[in-house]
Formats: C-alpha cells, structure tokens, sequence
C-alpha cells in the first residue's frame, strides 16, 4: 500500500505581492505533488503566508492599516496567482490563524517542559528584513545585511532563549545518518560547515513589537517570526496541539512516508537547523527532506523594483497560458541551481520544443494521416507482429518512462523533461523514417496501421509523464487521442508501464493546434504587452548593412551567450585515444540520464588517472562531431598560457548538470 506523501512550499512574506520567484517554488511543490498523486500515494500539497512580525507591522503602518487588515488585503493576490497557475493545493495557511497561534504556543509549551527555553538579556544587531540577528562576522561593511544590503539595527531587549547550543551536536549525528536529509549536496555541505563551527542559543521572544503570537504565560512577548513560521507545517495538519484529534496530522505528519519542504537558499539555515532542533526539542519527528532551490535572475539581471523587473506572474500566463509558464520553470533551470527567466528563451522553449516537437508530433498523426487515411479511429494492431522500428520506439518510451520517474522522485524536474523530450524527438524521428503519408499513398494499410498507433499509444504515454507539468494541455491531448481526463486515485499507480491501453476503435478528436507557433510579428507584440524591448528584423538588418569594418562592434549580446549551455560535468572514465597525441577519451556525468563521451585535446598537458573525478566545465550544447572515428558529444574547457593547458573546474563539490554562469 503506498504511504502519503507531504510536500510543502515556504509560506510567503505578505510586505509585497507574489512574483516568479514565489511562483517558481509553487510549481515545482505542485509538479512533485502531481506525479505522486498518478502514483497512487495519498498526497498532501501545502502552501500559505506568513504574516507576522516588525516588517510587517511597519509596512501596515506606511500603508495607515491596521496589521490585520493589511494582511487581509494582501492574501487575496496569493491566492489568485496559485489558481492562475494551476497549483492545486489541499492547505493554504495563513499564520494569523486561531488554529495556528494554538499550535504555535503548543510547540513552545513542550520545548519549555524540555527545559530548553530560558528568560535573558539579549543584545545584537538585527534585520528587519531578515527578521533575524546577525553577527557582526556575518555583516558586510558598513554593517550591511549580506542578503538584503541593508544596513542592520542594534536591539536590546529582554528575551526568552532556546538553547540551540545543546543541540550541535544532535544536529550534526542526524545530518550523518541521514545523508540527503538537505539538497542539493552544496547546500547540505554549508549547513554541516556552519553547525561544525558551534551553535549559539538562540533568541525566541521580543517585546519590541506586538505583531505576533503571545508567549504562553507572559504576553509581554511575543514569539519569534521564525519559530512562529516555521511550525506552519505542522499547525496547518492541525498537531501538536490537537493530537489524537487530527486525522491530517496522523496521517501527513506523524505516518507520513515523505516529507518534503520546498524553499528559497536565502532561508535554508532557518529550516535545516533551526526547525530540526525545534522539533527534537518538542519531541515530534523531523521532515524528510529539505530542498533548496536558487535565485532566479529576469533577463539576465537581479529582480528589482527599481528595475521595473519584479515579475509577477499574472500577465506572463495571460500571454502565454499556466502550463507554458510551468514547463519553462521546471526546464530552463535545474532545480537547486540559480537560473535565469528570459522572455525569448521562453518563446524559443515554445515554439522549438512545444510546437515543432509535441505538438508537431501529435498534429502530423492525428489531425493528418490517422483523419484522412483511418477515418479518424484508433487503428487495431497486433502487437507482437510490429516492425523492429516500431519497437525501438516502445523500448524508448519504456526507458523513459523509468528514468522520468526516477528524477521526478529526486526533485530533477529538468531531467525528468530531458528524458521525456528524448522520447518526443525519437518520436518524430520515427514518423520521418517510417513516412506514414508514403504508405497511405500505396495503400499499405496495415503497416499504416502500426506506424500510427505506435505513434498514437506513445502519446498516450507523454500524456501522463507530462501531466505534473502540464495538466491542462496533457487532458487536451488525451481529448484529442479520444480519452477522457486523468483522475489520479489513491492506492492506484496510473504511471505508464504496459505498452497497448489505447483502446483500437477509439475516435480521435482533431481540435486546434496544442501549441499553435508564434509568429515573429505576435512575438514582438507580446514582448512588448509585457515590457519587453523586442528587437525590430527590419532595423537590424538596415543596420548590419551600414555597418563599416572600423565601427563594427566586438561583443557578442547576452541573448547569443545564454545559447551557449556551460555545465559542471564529473569525470568517470579518461583514456588516451589510440594514434593520436593530443586526445584523451572523457566518459563525463553532465547530470543526465546517461553519461556523455567527450573527446579533449589535453592529453600533452594531462595524464589521463589523473583527471577521474574532477569536476570540469564543459560546453553541453555543442553539436557533436566525429574525431580519429570517436564521436564527441561536448567541449571542456581549458584556459592556456605560456605554461600550457589548464582545464577549467569548480573549487566545491558542486552537483553535476549545475550551470555554469
């Protein structure tokens, strides 16, 4: 019987209305609630906002609000973009709850009876935006916030403790017996450095402002913003307090087999040590896993108000629809990694992988041969009689199926969409060489018939594994291949794995297009509804033609640079390549489903032993090209001076896929 799984995104800051980085970390808990629904799991997905502490206070007060009312005015946004966006939550929290504040104090009264909370004097520096004490180590000059670029305020002020110092080294035996307890790697990496150097007990009440949950027995304080915020993941389940009277705590929290908090690297120290010291404290069980995901830079450029590139997400799924939107996150960036949000790389993603290849794929079959030549119907087939093309296919689409499933487990959501997009391109592979409108023409009908319901029970397949990510455009296809919606079930795996369910007989529905092209003419006027400056052909052109020799510029422009895709990539295998003194064969781990060969021109400047195992940069998009009869599917990078060759690397164990920037 498979056991539930809870998945939970940060509850969001309500000082300013949600943008893409919030949407970004939406998605990605959606897309991962999604897939284990197909799976079968009962599945809990919850998001919220956090809505105490100074900064918000102050902020109400710029506004002339009361508190509360701010805080109403600003959920309703939230609520919007998540439905905008297709995010299905079961929980939206909001930390100003009755049930909240009960738990809160609930989870402060058993910490208390451990004897880990102490009434002290307390003085330091502290960021409002933050809303954490600093060190004076952790402070830039000018006593800055090293996150917000603020600078910091002295506090002095009478407050309770937890005695975080108690728990070094408890933290640091957990860390060691569950060894992905934080992701990625890096991040677990900082972590354990930081609980290595001793933690300090840490403040938990203020009496500098009333925003906030009452201490238990003294109302003169109120609860620390973290340790309020932080419990969000348990309240919402509605334990500790209500115990034995909470079926979603029972269930989610306590007999939970996967629990997973999604949130942004900026509050990773809050939720990997901090939380999990809480939690020992008050008795209660650690989550599973903690991921941390990057920033997201707009253009190439820091999200900034004063830029005018604080994006929310609203017109960018006006523009281009919810499940565009989503599949550009979960694809562009390896999740983990920071990334950056490019308008044209998400039109380029559009109409070269959605249109020219699902889309493609499903218009070629279904809304051309299979209507003209089979009127329309799901053609009767016999399977064990298909052409060993047609089951090259199958074996693809069954290796696909396994290896999305195995990264869509691990949070991989971009390799989860490398894998599939294999499947996609091996697909169209297949119509070109099996040319189904040449058989239709001779009037093969039965292998017309194999060709297209190979074609035909393949998108079936895509019509699932792409379902976390596009659940709106993956029910279209399904309508059009003649099947009704996924309803996922508990305790029933609808994951693809048996080759054949698409029922012979079965009438197809050609509608519109899945993913119509933009022309450039609607490419430009979207950008601009967007903000966008969009290049103008015309003008570029006029341009390149007056364009003299002695003015002509050097630079290349960001949009050409972000074409190149540099990696970090491991290297497993290294081996001279016979008859040649330049050459060294790299077998190299770039973070997909396979290892790459890649053939380096370093051999007079290395010995091959000794290149297994570094982490190098290499060129991932590269077309391949053949070298002494070997293909070479990339470049690595070397730097070279009077001295020689240098390969370039990474000073930290970074993730191999990472991008390189």
């Amino acid at each position: 019987m498979a056991r539930p799984f809870y998945v939970t995104t940060p509850i969001y800051y309500v000082n300013d209305r949600p943008h893409i980085g919030h949407a970004y970390s939406t998605v990605a808990a959606d897309v991962a609630s999604r897939y284990q629904r197909l799976r079968g799991k009962p599945t809990y997905f919850l998001t919220g906002l956090d809505e105490h502490g100074l900064k918000i206070e102050r902020r109400a007060k710029e506004e002339g609000l009361a508190p509360r009312d701010f805080v109403d005015r600003m959920a309703a946004p939230f609520r919007l973009a998540w439905e905008e966006l297709g995010c299905a939550h079961d929980g939206f929290i909001r930390t100003t709850s009755p049930q909240h504040r009960e738990n809160v104090q609930a989870l402060w009264k058993l910490m208390a009876a451990r004897g880990d909370i102490y009434l002290d004097d307390y003085e330091d520096w502290y960021c409002v935006g933050c809303e954490s004490f600093k060190t004076e180590k952790e402070l830039l000059e000018g006593n800055l916030c090293p996150i917000h670029q603020k600078p910091v305020e002295r506090i002095k002020e009478r407050s309770y403790f937890f005695r975080l110092s108690k728990y070094t080294q408890p933290l640091l035996e957990y860390y060691e017996a569950h060894p992905d307890f934080v992701r990625p790697e890096a991040r677990f990496n900082e972590v354990k450095s930081f609980v290595k150097e001793g933690l300090r007990d840490l403040s938990i009440s203020r009496t500098s402002f009333r925003w906030g949950v009452p201490v238990p027995d003294d109302p003169e304080h109120v609860v620390y913003v973290w340790l309020d915020a932080l419990m969000n993941y348990v309240s919402a389940l509605g334990g500790p307090a209500e115990e034995g009277e909470a079926p979603l705590y029972d269930e989610f929290w306590k007999s939970s087999e996967t629990i997973i908090h999604i949130v942004g690297k900026d509050i990773l120290r809050f939720h990997t040590i901090y939380w999990p010291a809480f939690l020992m404290s008050a008795g209660i069980r650690l989550p599973t896993q903690i991921w941390a995901h990057g920033w997201l830079t707009v253009n190439g450029e820091k999200m900034s108000k004063s830029l005018g590139n604080f994006l929310p997400p609203g017109p960018l799924v006006e523009a281009v629809g919810a499940d565009v939107l989503r599949y550009y996150f979960m694809r562009e960036v390896g999740f983990g990694q920071d990334g950056d949000f490019s308008h044209r790389n998400l039109l380029n993603r559009y109409n070269g992988e959605l249109a020219n290849g699902l889309g493609n794929l499903m218009n070629r079959i279904v809304a051309s041969i299979l209507k003209k030549s089979l009127d329309g119907r799901v053609p009767q087939v016999e399977v064990a009689q298909l052409d060993p093309a047609d089951q090259q296919l199958i074996d693809k689409a069954k290796a696909a199926s396994a290896d999305a499933a195995k990264h869509l487990e691990a949070l991989a959501f971009h390799r989860a969409l490398d894998t599939i997009w294999e499947l996609v391109s091996a697909a169209n592979k297949y119509v070109d060489s099996t040319e189904p409108w040449r058989l239709a023409k001779q009037d093969d009908k039965t292998r017309l018939q194999q060709v297209c319901y190979t074609v035909l029970e393949t998108l079936r397949w895509l019509s699932i594994m792409l379902f976390p990510v596009m659940p709106e455009k993956c029910n279209e296809l399904r309508a059009q291949l003649g099947m009704p919606p996924l309803l996922p079930t508990e305790q029933v795996d609808l994951w693809p794995s048996v080759w054949g369910g698409l029922r012979p007989g079965t009438q197809t529905q050609s509608a519109t297009p899945l993913f119509p092209r933009f022309d450039e003419a609607q490419e430009r006027s979207m950008l601009e509804r967007l903000g966008v400056e969009a290049p103008n052909t015309k003008q570029k052109k006029a341009a390149a033609m007056t364009e003299t020799e002695e003015v002509k510029d050097e630079f290349v422009e960001f949009d050409d640079f972000m074409k190149v895709d540099l990696r970090v990539a491991v290297v497993k295998e290294a081996e001279k390549v016979e008859k040649s003194k330049k050459l060294i064969r790299l077998i190299v781990d770039a973070g997909e489903a396979e290892p790459r060969q890649i053939l380096a021109g370093i051999a007079e400047h290395y010995n091959p032993e000794d290149l297994i195992g570094r982490r190098v940069v290499i060129v991932a998009n590269l077309k391949p090209r053949k070298l002494m009869g070997l293909e070479s599917q990339g470049m690595v990078l070397a730097a070279s001076d009077e001295s020689g060759l240098s390969v370039l690397g990474v000073d930290k164990d970074v993730e191999p896929g990472s991008p390189a920037k």
